[in-house]
């Protein structure tokens, strides 16, 4: 098996890959007019990846596997539960999030 090198390069989740894991098979969820559409839910994950890794720069900060499956593993949650609440709930306890932003942390919160 070979791969091109567009397959080699990291980077965030597409909304392709996002709707794959959903089993959303037609248009109707994309683009970002209003808080159900899907590709607001994604932007929304690769945020909050990047606030929790934090101090993120857009200019040199690339994502590898483990952020892109945490983002990624973000979107669902945010895609599929009911409030922002209770998607960031999950996620913080969602072990393939953690486990994603393993090792990745520059800032902590202090209690």
């Amino acid at each position: 098996m070979t791969f091109s090198d567009s397959e080699l390069v990291p980077g965030w989740p597409h909304l392709d890959e996002l709707k794959q894991r959903l089993d959303v098979e037609s248009s109707d969820w994309d683009g970002s007019s209003d808080d159900s559409r899907l590709t607001r839910d994604l932007t929304a994950a690769i945020d909050y990846v990047k606030s929790t890794v934090g101090d993120w720069d857009e200019l040199t900060d690339l994502p590898d596997e483990a952020l892109a499956m945490a983002a990624l593993t973000a979107a669902i949650k945010f895609a599929t539960l009911k409030t922002q609440e209770a998607a960031i709930d999950a996620i913080r306890n969602d072990p393939v999030f953690n486990a994603g932003l393993r090792g990745h942390r520059r800032r902590f919160a202090i209690a």
